[in-house]
């Protein structure tokens, strides 16, 4: 890459153990190898309560503008997906929400989808099960078109993902950080030739 470019990588999960979050932790490796900036948001970090119009009424929480700034200063992103009965978390759904409300009376973030529009987004799910979270993203693709994001074409669901990570919690197979690495290049890829 010429210029590094900017990349959020983060999980739809704040389970101590959570294997999305590892994965995570793994796209920022490579994404970082690749020569990308690279911020790893913990949405545990953020104070962001169950979306409520009248809880919004009384003020955007501080944290839901941090979140909707982070989101406008990386071109690329990489979400890494649970699945929780066949789709995507409620953690990650509220997360969207917030981000995507306009806050009316603000110059800045009147327009809802302002952090959304443009962004190059790549896909990547883990499970324990044998699909790795893959109805999940079947699920999450449309929402994201839907807020004007571009969904990279080469996705990645990591099955069977209590046997994928050593004790550091590094992949342990080749395919497996191939397989993560497509998905970030292609990222990278697209997300660079929309800022040009």
């Amino acid at each position: 890459m010429s210029a590094a470019t900017k990349l959020l990588i983060f999980a739809g999960s704040t389970r101590t153990q959570s294997f999305n979050r590892r994965l995570a932790r793994a796209a920022a490796e490579v994404a970082t190898g690749l020569g990308a900036e690279v911020t790893l948001l913990e949405l545990g970090t953020l104070d962001v309560p169950l979306y409520n119009a009248d809880l919004e009424a009384r003020g955007t929480p501080t944290d839901v503008i941090r979140l909707k700034q982070l989101m406008l200063d990386h071109p690329g992103w990489v979400i890494c997906s649970p699945e929780y009965n066949g789709s995507y978390t409620a953690l990650l759904k509220n997360t969207l929400d917030w981000a995507s409300s306009p806050i009316k009376g603000d110059p800045e973030w009147s327009q809802g989808l302002r952090c959304f529009t443009g962004k190059v987004v790549g896909l990547l799910s883990a499970s324990p099960g044998a699909l790795g979270g893959l109805r999940s993203l079947g699920h999450l693709a449309p929402l994201l078109r839907n807020l004007q994001c571009w969904v990279a074409p080469q996705q990645f669901a990591l099955g069977q993902a209590g046997n994928a990570f050593d004790a550091d919690g590094q992949l342990i197979e080749e395919k497996h950080r191939q397989n993560v690495q497509t998905v970030v290049e292609q990222v990278l890829w697209a997300s660079q030739r929309f800022q040009s």
